[in-house]
């Protein structure tokens, strides 16, 4: 099969999997009590030490004011982008831990090089989306623990039909409450250089997978 042919597929296949999981939503959060579809958001926390360090060295991308929140409406169309843009950076960057690529423990950059952590997969998904036209407040870098119980950052992004995750270490669009991770931290939706915590109280899953990084 010629490449095309895979993408149209590819597509098509995306599509139909956004209309399901929109018509899902419609009783999902009844069926599920103990799954909200939006995470609580609890105090102001200390922002990552990672994206301090980026915004060091890219004051321009952290020149923000606060701003209303925003919420993104979830269409059809608007689900099946995320998962365009969510496949798109997942298949183009290479993981790589910033150790090997940098030399450092911790470094969140754009894998403009083609290589990256989950961190900048992050970034680089942020950055298309808002290019895209997709509200920065929507668009939250979020720290969680993995199934591992180890320290992993995703996308959430906020729409009048829950909380969706876009993820390196997967390429479908997931509500948060499917991931299986553990919710710790974000950026605030008025202002991306505060972080609050989440109030997710469910402990990690002891289920041990192993992870793309």
């Amino acid at each position: 099969m010629n490449t095309d042919k895979r993408g149209r597929r590819r597509n098509a296949a995306a599509v139909l999997m956004a209309a399901a999981m929109l018509a899902a939503l419609g009783t999902a959060h009844a069926a599920t009590d103990d799954a909200p579809l939006y995470v609580e958001v609890a105090d102001v926390a200390r922002a990552p030490i990672g994206w301090v360090e980026f915004c060091a060295s890219n004051p321009g991308e952290c020149a923000t004011v606060p701003s209303a929140p925003r919420d993104v409406v979830l269409t059809t169309k608007a689900f099946k982008d995320l998962v365009s843009v969510n496949r798109y950076v997942n298949e183009s960057v290479k993981p790589m831990t910033d150790l090997e690529h940098w030399g450092t423990i911790e470094k969140w950059s754009y894998p403009d090089d083609g290589y990256g952590d989950c961190e900048d997969y992050v970034l680089l998904k942020r950055r298309l989306l808002i290019k895209a036209g997709w509200p920065r407040e929507a668009l939250l870098i979020t720290v969680v623990r993995d199934r591992k119980d180890e320290g992993h950052a995703v996308l959430t992004v906020k729409t009048d039909r829950g909380e969706f995750i876009l993820d390196n270490q997967a390429e479908a669009v997931l509500p948060w409450f499917e991931t299986g991770y553990r919710f710790v931290k974000r950026q605030s939706q008025k202002d991306p250089n505060v972080w609050v915590s989440l109030g997710d109280p469910r402990p990690a899953p002891a289920t041990v997978a192993r992870q793309r990084r």
